[in-house]
């Protein structure tokens, strides 16, 4: 039953999308999969070495990387190996940013990061997929109602700064989530679209996917965490 499921998926995806476009996104893969890889290099350099902790040089650096990255054009793939680099740093110095959250997990159970990761991994495929062979620009439309979603949380943020309401905390926190889900059917089908256009920035697409990944991963460690401390909480009381 494997087989024949598994080629009427190759078939649907090779109906849906032409053949440069299937390339491309080979590309923006191969290009996630390594930046995901980097940015576990450097969360490990923060919790198993003294050679680079998270803190305001990481930040900086982060941001120094992402914001050369968005300043250096593709030039139809001659700066290809300057941006990959740009692209390593700032993914390695995210990495590094999230070694401490890492450390506060694997404080209450450090199976929480393996379970996060594979989660993640799963909820990235299926909306992936789901972008892959929806209609064409099905998911587009998304764009403006995350953007104010987006523009919502941070306002909550900054508001929450001087109230500290948990509540609010929570909202944030699941709300993220699922807007996170949504930029991922969303920046799919807008890759697929600015390739139809002539665009091969297969670098900076996997800058987009990169984003909605950690997204989805940093919130769903929190909240894992979160359920584990409440569930030792419970069983104390008992």
């Amino acid at each position: 039953m494997a087989a024949p499921s598994v080629q009427t998926f190759l078939n649907s995806f090779n109906n849906k999308l032409e053949q440069p476009v299937r390339q491309h996104l080979k590309n923006v893969y191969a290009c996630l999969a390594v930046s995901t890889l980097a940015s576990a290099i450097g969360a490990s350099v923060h919790i198993f070495t003294d050679i680079l902790q998270a803190g305001f040089i990481s930040a900086i650096g982060a941001l120094i990387f992402f914001f050369l990255l968005l300043a250096t054009p593709d030039n139809d793939g001659k700066s290809m190996t300057l941006r990959v680099g740009y692209l390593l740093g700032f993914t390695l110095l995210t990495g590094v940013g999230m070694g401490p959250l890492l450390e506060n997990v694997i404080m209450v159970d450090p199976n929480i990061i393996v379970t996060a990761l594979i989660a993640t991994t799963a909820v990235f495929v299926c909306f992936s997929i789901c972008a892959l062979l929806s209609e064409r620009g099905k998911w587009l439309y998304l764009g403006g109602t995350l953007m104010s979603l987006l523009t919502t949380l941070m306002i909550l943020s900054l508001a929450n700064l001087f109230f500290g309401a948990m509540w609010v905390y929570q909202v944030q926190l699941y709300v993220g989530l699922l807007a996170m889900c949504g930029f991922v059917l969303f920046d799919t089908q807008l890759i697929i679209e600015k390739r139809r256009m002539g665009s091969k920035d297969f670098v900076g697409h996997s800058l987009d996917l990169f984003i909605d990944f950690i997204g989805i991963f940093k919130r769903l460690l929190i909240i894992l965490t979160q359920k584990e401390q409440d569930s030792r909480r419970k069983k104390q009381r008992d």
